[in-house]
Order: C-alpha cells, then structure tokens, then sequence
C-alpha cells in the first residue's frame, strides 16, 4: 500500500515481529495472546527482557509456521508488552496493547521486522463529526442488547474524543472475522474507516436486536410453558396424594391436538373441550374418566368435514355396472337415471334405492359397483336381527359399554361423510318391543328432511348425514313397516334363467373361482356340458350364490391335483362334474310324469325366487268334510274352502254326482308338509286338483298355473310372475297358465322363458277346464 499524507515521514525502525493467525491487534486496544508456537515464545521473552516494542501482525497464511514477508499483510500495529507469564502446564501467555499503526517495510532477520509509523491523520469537520456521532449512538446501543456488558465500557466509549480512536476501539469490541478488523486497520484515512465501521455497528445492531426479540419471544413462552408445567405438577402431585399414578398428560395433549384438527363445528368443538375440561380435572382411575375418554376419541375420529368427491361419469358408471353385472337391463338403467340427477343436482335429496330381490341376484355387488362408478367408498351394515333401537341410534353414555350406532361407527370406519351405505336386509330389522322399534329409529337416518340433524344418543350433538347416498337392500317388502317403505324406492331383481346363470358363470364366477384357488384359465377349462350339469343337478336357486359354491367345489378338487403334479392341463366335463359333486341333488326335470286325477301343479313364489307346488287330491268315505293338511296358511285354507264351494255349483255341467259330496271326505294335501306355506295365488290350482279328483280326469303333468279365483269364477291377477314363470321352465313345464289381468308383466319375463313355454290366459276358471280338457267351458256367470 503506498504512503498516504496521513502518513509521517518518521525514520524507518526495527520491532521484535509476533505474528497471530486468528487475531488482529487495534491501536488503543488491549489484547491476551495465548502463545503456541515456540518462535513466539521466543520472541516474547526476547522483548521482555530487551524491553522492547513488537509488531503484532495478521499472517496472511494461517499455516505458515515461520512467515515471510509475504506471508504478512503490510499493516500492523506496534505494541507494549504488558505482561508475559508461564502457566503451570507450560503454556505460554501475554497481554500486548496496541499504540499505533506501522508499515511492514523489511525483515532483516528472522524474528524482527523493519516497520514505518503511520501518523493517525486529525478529524475535523461536519462529515466527521456526523459519523463520529452515529459510531458512537451505535455503539451504546449494541450495548444495551449485550447481556453482562460492563457498565465501565459506556463512560470509555463516551470519553473517547478522537474519531480515529474511537473507530479503533469499537472494532476491537466487535466480533469480527480477522479479515474484516484487518481490513479497518489498512484504511488509514478516517472518513472511510468511520464508514467502514458504521456498516459493521449497523450490522451487528439488526442481528443482536433481532436475537434479543426472538429472546424476548422465548421467554415469554418458555414463561407460560413452565407456569403450566408447574401447575400441571402440582396437580399431579395432588392426585398422587390422593392416590395412583397420573401418566396422562401425553393422552390430553394429543386429544387436544386432535380436538383442534378434525374439523368440527364451532359449537360442536366447543362442547368437546368442555368434556377435554371435565378430563383433565377427573383423576386417572376414575370410572367417568375411561368413559370421557372413548367420547372424545370418537368424537375425533369422525368425518366431521365432507370429503372430495370427483365428479360422476356417467359413461364410466355404465361401463362399470356392464361390467360388474349380466343383464338386469332396468335396473341399470334406474341406477343410471340415480346417478344423472345426482351429477346434474348434487344438493338435491334424492330418493333411497331399496333393491328387493332373492338371496345371490346381486343387490349388495349393485351397491358396490355404484360406489365404485362415482368414486366414493363403501360400508355395508347388516341389519339382519337387529332388534335394538340403540344400535341404529347409539346408546346413551350413561350405560355402561355404550357406543355410537352403527351408522355413526359405519362412517367412523371408513373415514368418510359421503360415502355409500349399504342397509343390508332390511327387511329382517326386529320389531319393536321393550328396547324400542329399530325401524322407527332408520326412518331419521333415511328421511332426507331429518337425517341432515340426525343426533346420535352417545354423540349428544348432531351430525349431518345428508350427503350419505344410502342403498337398502331385502328379500321381501311384507316385513317392512309402511312408513320406512314409503321412504324408499322399490327397485326389483329377479331371479335367473338356466342361460343366464350360464352367462354369469362364464362372464363372472368362472374366472372368479379360478382365480381364488390359484388356477389359470390356460390350464382348466369347464366345459359346457359340465357346467349345465352344476346348474341343473346341483343347484335349485333364483341366484347364483350356490352355484359359484359348487363351482368352487370343482375347482378345489382339481387344485389338489395340479398341486400334487398329477396334470397340468384339465378339461371339466360332465362326467368329471358328477364324480367331483357326487350324485345329483336336483332332477332336471321334476315335473311328474304320471298323469294322476286329483292333482294340479301350482306355481309359488317365496323369498328365495319361484317354485312349482304340486296340490294333490284324494276321496275317502266320510261325511262331506273338506280336510286340509301341508302347513297351510289361512289364506291357502280360505282358497281351498272358496274352491270347493265354486265346485259344487259347477257339478251339473261337470258330470258330477251331488251327492257324492255328502258320503265322501275330500282331502286336499300340498307335500312338504315340513314347511310352511301361504299366499293368494293357488285359488286355481286348488279348484284344477279338487275338479280333477271328482271327475277323474287328469291334468296334464307339463302344465302349470296361478291365479286367484272368486266365488263367480274369476281369476284374479297375481304377483311374482317373473319368478314363477322362470321356476316353471326350470322344471320342465311348457304349459304355463297365468290371470288375463297378469299381461302387463308378459314383458318382464325373459326371453329364453318365452321360447320355451307356451302361455294360456285365463279369464275365468272355465278357461283352465278348457285347456285341460276336464270339462268343456260354460258361460260366463260373472
């Protein structure tokens, strides 16, 4: 660096040289040094005992261990020694303090350097005077942030006068990189070195008056947090006199967190906390205390905000229900109609399905596929002998073991408050009694206009179920109450064909089947007739439940065959079926052959589809009573009675004998007398057996019939067609004889059913003895 005015022309002198890798030496400023290396030692001690300044230097290079000149920065600072001790362990220590800067010209040997004294220049001026002022201010201020300062270093840095002087001392204060001292030692000029430390001041104020407000921050909390802790302490130790042990404080926490998380309602969270309250001042064994808690943890674990649902693609659904379900053409076609209105009016309240149908037709998989087509998730809850009030609308927490309802721990479970539902046979909810009437609770969870406050008895606050979709599902309508079946929508599914039962199994079961016990579709294959036989010889259903059981049958014994090693490659047909399953459970054809006066073949519906009921008939000799037996119904019994009585005024054009009525006992006698049986459709094949018997001619064994009849003759439309026609073709009827009034559901009937069957109306009674050729028909009495 060249020579400045501010510089003296003093004669060039020789100072012992210590040079420092970390630290730098300001003029005015007292400094410890703590000596490692031995060359300084050495030096030191030669100054000690010569009485002699030195130059305290910054090494340039920190690693050097005997610098050069070059190795030096070219300003220092010439310093007395004010003291230089030994330590006990040797070490080697020394106070230096600084008096002015000089100028590194020479090293004319080692241990000693040629050095110029740099003259501090005079301040004077407006602009000196200004910084002069500001390093001060900025100065005190730092000191009023450093914690401990001595109060001695205000009076110093207020006495200082010279602005040189006081820029020197402040920097030694500082903490300071040693590049950054040594560069306010080059700069000898004084207005540039005042600037050079105001920037520094200014620096270090925002970073100490920033930490002491963080500090200040800290405290503050750390204040509330030990206040806390400490009553939190005293109340343990409290407790702990009272007896046990309180290890509950991490449970609250987390209560608490979770209280603050889950979305409730304003007024809902508020009674919450009021319970959290209640907790904490409740001791840890107290038997109120594990029931607080079960509340709030229910209460947090409830969907309480509405989930995200993506928006309804209604071609997506259709693609889905085809590819979940065979067939059932209307029904998808209703569940798509459910679903437009629900994409197009999100807020409207749409009505609840119910699907009514026999056991294995698919009602429960619909629902899953209409949760799987608008994307939301599914929880079925089976109502099957529920007879119980509280578990539809929870229990009150005053009991002991009290829990929500099963709606409210449905949609716990699944984490969702716009899910679907599914009420599985409802139709088997237990009547009301002591316990209450279950039915009567689900008509709040079902009716749109209540179940948006449906106030569950353990929860004690409402909760809204409205964006629930909730799909019913049962077997028969006549055990569901009027007003819960006035809430939902019917929607029927009947049984299927023996070609449609082929379809599913083909499209569905199979596959299925296969996958479950580890078998691919390459290495086994069911062939037609094998899989003809499964459905006629060994399942008797509506559904298809049953026959995906014995599929699996099948395919369990051909497991343990490919596992063993024995094949590798399998073809199913149907002589492998009956050694696999056994004899045939079913005939496939069990219509009787014979052709017998006295008997009819009636057709049933029941809760698990249709069936063929046979009704026979027989004479003894007696005084004209009419025997019933069979576990008939009271309205099978009235059937009989009105057909014998519609008997009797036909037996002139019949050919019968009046009195034979008088001398003979009839007995009417429906097999299976083991089950019971009842209903309004076997008025025609009561009068077709009792015409039968008395004129000893038989009905055609391939000829089956419903209907009702009047004491005029009619014949009265009834229910359950579909079903019943499907049954008939199952049993190898082909004569089908159904009520005129019934044409309404010709359309319902399958396909396959149609081709099969040849269909006869009737109007009248007179149209069956027509048909069968008993008697010849009459006019018409009505």
């Amino acid at each position: 660096m060249d020579v400045t005015p501010a510089e003296a022309a003093d004669a060039t002198l020789t100072l012992i040289l210590i040079p420092l890798t970390d630290a730098v030496l300001l003029p005015g400023t007292v400094m410890p040094l703590a000596i490692g290396r031995p060359a300084v030692a050495v030096a030191l001690q030669e100054a000690v005992r010569t009485e002699r300044h030195v130059a305290v230097v910054l090494q340039r290079d920190p690693l050097a261990e005997a610098p050069g000149l070059a190795e030096l920065h070219c300003v220092g600072t010439e310093a007395r020694l004010l003291r230089y001790f030994t330590g006990r362990d040797g070490s080697h220590n020394a106070i230096v303090q600084g008096m002015g800067r000089v100028r590194i010209e020479a090293m004319p040997e080692a241990g000693s350097v040629s050095v110029h004294r740099i003259v501090e220049p005079d301040g004077s001026g407006v602009e000196i005077d200004a910084r002069v002022h500001q390093v001060r201010e900025r100065s005190l201020q730092i000191l009023q942030l450093v914690d401990q300062a001595p109060p001695e270093l205000t009076s110093t840095i207020r006495s200082i006068e010279g602005g040189g002087a006081l820029a020197d001392f402040v920097t030694g204060l500082l903490d300071l990189l040693p590049a950054e001292k040594q560069e306010i030692l080059d700069t000898v000029e004084l207005l540039p070195r005042l600037d050079l430390v105001i920037t520094r001041l200014s620096y270090r104020h925002e970073v100490l008056k920033l930490s002491h407000d963080i500090g200040q921050q800290t405290r503050q909390a750390m204040e509330g947090r030990n206040r806390e802790f400490l009553l939190r302490e005293q109340l343990k130790a409290i407790r702990k006199e009272l007896g046990g042990v309180d290890d509950t404080a991490p449970e609250l926490d987390e209560l608490k967190a979770k209280l603050d998380e889950c979305g409730m309602p304003a007024d809902i969270a508020d009674q919450a906390r009021r319970e959290l309250r209640r907790l904490e001042r409740m001791a840890e064994g107290a038997a109120e205390a594990g029931m607080v808690r079960s509340y709030l943890e229910a209460m947090t674990e409830l969907p309480w905000r509405l989930g995200s649902e993506p928006p309804i693609d209604i071609a997506g659904a259709r693609r889905i229900l085809d590819e979940d379900h065979y067939d059932l053409d209307k029904i998808k076609r209703r569940i798509l109609e459910f679903l437009a209105v629900r994409k197009l009016n999100p807020d409207g309240h749409g009505p609840i399905l119910c699907f009514v149908g026999p056991p294995g037709v698919g009602k429960t998989s619909l629902g899953q596929s209409i949760a799987r087509a608008i994307g939301r998730k599914f929880v079925r809850i089976s109502l099957g002998g529920v007879h119980d009030e509280a578990e539809i609308r929870g229990h009150r927490r005053t009991y002991v073991g009290a829990m929500p309802g099963n709606v409210i721990q449905a949609l716990r479970r699944i984490g969702s408050r716009n899910g679907v539902v599914m009420l599985d046979e409802i139709d088997k909810l237990g009547a009301g009694g002591f316990q209450g009437d279950p039915a009567s609770a689900m008509l709040e969870v079902l009716d749109p206009a209540q179940n948006g406050t449906f106030r569950d008895a353990y929860l004690g606050v409402p909760f809204d179920l409205s964006q629930v979709l909730f799909i019913a599902t049962a077997n028969v309508l006549d055990t569901i109450s009027g007003p819960l079946r006035d809430r939902m929508e019917i929607v029927r599914l009947s049984g299927y064909t023996a070609e449609e039962k082929v379809a599913i199994a083909r499209g569905h079961l199979v596959p299925r089947q296969l996958l479950q016990n580890g078998l691919s579709e390459a290495a086994v294959t069911l062939d037609d007739a094998g899989l003809n036989l499964v459905i006629d010889g060994y399942t008797r259903e509506a559904g298809v439940r049953n026959l995906e059981r014995e599929i699996g049958a099948v395919f369990r014994s051909v497991a343990v065959r490919v596992a063993e090693g024995q094949t590798e490659q399998v073809t199913i047909d149907a002589d492998e079926v009956a050694r696999i399953l056994g004899a045939r459970l079913f005939d496939a054809d069990v219509a009787q052959h014979a052709s017998i006066p006295g008997v009819a073949t009636g057709l049933a519906w029941t809760s698990v589809g249709g069936d063929i009921l046979f009704i026979e008939a027989s004479r003894v000799p007696g005084s004209g009573k009419l025997i019933l037996t069979g576990q008939l119904g009271d309205v099978m019994k009235e059937s009989a009675q009105a057909a014998m009585s519609l008997l009797k005024t036909r037996v002139a054009a019949m050919g019968i004998e009046p009195a034979s009525f008088g001398t003979t006992d009839v007995h009417v006698h429906v097999p299976a007398g083991a089950t019971p049986k009842d209903g309004p459709s076997a008025g025609v094949a009561m009068f077709m057996a009792l015409a039968s018997l008395m004129t000893g001619r038989s009905i055609p064994p391939t000829t089956a019939m419903t209907g009702e009849i009047s004491l005029r003759g009619l014949v009265l439309p009834v229910g359950g067609i579909r079903e019943k026609v499907i049954a008939a073709a199952r049993a190898g009827i082909d004569t089908v004889m159904l009520p005129a009034r019934n044409r309404r559901d010709f359309d319902d009937i399958p396909l396959s059913a149609r081709d099969r069957l040849r269909f006869v109306w009737l109007g009248t009674v007179d149209d069956a003895l027509a048909e069968t050729q008993i008697a010849e028909p009459l006019p018409s009495t009505a």
